[in-house]
């Protein structure tokens, strides 16, 4: 029954949880950032051990890095172009150079020019995604929670975490 539960109740728990608009948005931000880039590369893994490092709400991190996976496919085009002109900048070329002779550097894929077009799209969108959605998370995870508790159903989850919890002690 438990594992039937859990997707309702890892649902509930990123609408209904304590932590602060601030970690929701940071983590939505993150989530934004490894959805745009392409996951088979170093980067990913690297910017998901920097998701896991810090304080931000994980749920909101996961759920934006689902969303944005889909518009990292609309976001391709212009990804390339992007990718293609910072590769072919004549003053970036020794700094190509010179990373791709360290030793971990390739396996970031950064002379793919989706995925330096992708990571750097996703660095520039960080700080007004992060700015423009701590709003949204104020004024949505409120409204949001009130309807949730509404629910029987989400009733019994968080009094079976409750009573889970009381057990542990």
């Amino acid at each position: 029954m438990r594992l039937l539960l859990s997707p309702v109740r890892f649902l509930v728990e990123t609408l209904t949880e304590a932590s602060n608009t601030s970690q929701m948005a940071w983590g939505f931000t993150l989530g934004m950032w490894i959805g745009l880039v392409p996951k088979d590369n170093l980067l990913a893994i690297g910017l998901m051990t920097l998701l896991y490092m810090l304080r931000v709400n994980l749920s909101a991190a996961l759920m934006s890095a689902f969303i944005f996976s889909w518009v990292g496919f609309l976001l391709d085009p212009l990804s390339h172009r992007l990718g293609e002109f910072l590769l072919h900048l004549p003053v970036l070329e020794s700094t190509w150079t010179f990373l791709y002779n360290q030793p971990f550097v390739p396996w970031t894929n950064f002379n793919n020019t989706v995925v330096l077009g992708s990571f750097v799209v996703g660095a520039i969108a960080l700080y007004p995604t992060a700015r423009y959605s701590r709003p949204f998370f104020e004024w949505f995870t409120p409204r949001c929670k009130e309807r949730l508790e509404r629910f029987r159903i989400v009733r019994l989850i968080q009094g079976a975490e409750i009573a889970a919890s009381l057990g542990e002690v």
